[in-house]
């Protein structure tokens, strides 16, 4: 069964410094018919307005990841870590027994644009960790990267949650086929349009997947998107 969750019918909130889109219930934004998708908790799309973002906060039992699409993030967090994000990485946080962090943009002029990805445990109490890496997606499109995973393979983060996020860069007529690990899968559009079993996607619209054995995602003009393989 494939669902689509329109990018305009997502919740939104603007604070003056954030501008936020929420593809599931998230902060005041609430709608029971849309809590999460199997272990796939939250993806926000946030524009983060020059010198500002989110100051120290806590987190704890949550798999975080941030992807950069435009912009960089400064993160610091209790663990010691500290570091700048930039397009082409990916932040990966455990939050665990509990961590506090700051997410801010450190530029002046340039608005930061990224998404923003809480994946459900399948254990809780482990210690918190933060790592980033920069991935190839960018560098070799018409490819499914395999970003975050369950036991790291392929060069991927390794995150305590029953599911796997890829992503892939699509050149215009490009395409790529992807058959589900774990039996469902969320597409998310990040930049650009797509098409899908028939029908077209565009930035911002996600696609619930629930017992699909496999997808092929194309695109006429070109496309970035995420992938996640949920059990």
């Amino acid at each position: 069964m494939l669902t689509i969750r329109p990018a305009a019918e997502r919740g939104h909130a603007n604070h003056g410094w954030l501008d936020s889109n929420f593809s599931f219930s998230f902060a005041d934004y609430y709608d029971p018919a849309h809590m999460g998708f199997h272990a796939l908790r939250v993806i926000n799309e946030d524009r983060v307005a020059p010198a500002t973002g989110f100051g120290k906060h806590p987190h704890r039992d949550m798999e975080i990841l941030t992807y950069v699409l435009e912009g960089a993030v400064k993160h610091e967090d209790s663990t010691g870590a500290s570091e700048t994000l930039v397009p082409g990485e990916l932040q990966h946080m455990s939050a665990g027994t509990g961590v506090r962090h700051s997410e801010m943009n450190p530029s002046n002029d340039e608005t930061l644009h990224l998404l923003q990805i809480w994946l459900a445990p399948n254990r809780l109490g482990i210690l918190p960790k933060y790592e980033q890496k920069r991935f190839t997606v960018q560098e070799e499109p018409n490819k499914l990267h395999l970003l975050a995973s369950s036991d790291a393979r392929d060069g991927s983060f390794r995150i305590y949650s029953d599911a796997e996020l890829l992503a892939a860069k699509l050149d215009a007529g490009g395409s790529v086929s992807h058959t589900f690990k774990l039996g469902n899968g969320w597409l998310q559009v990040a930049r650009g349009s797509v098409s899908v079993a028939g029908g077209t996607l565009q930035t911002g619209d996600g696609l619930a997947l629930e017992g699909e054995p496999s997808i092929t995602v194309a695109s006429d003009s070109g496309a970035e998107f995420l992938l996640f393989d949920l059990a």
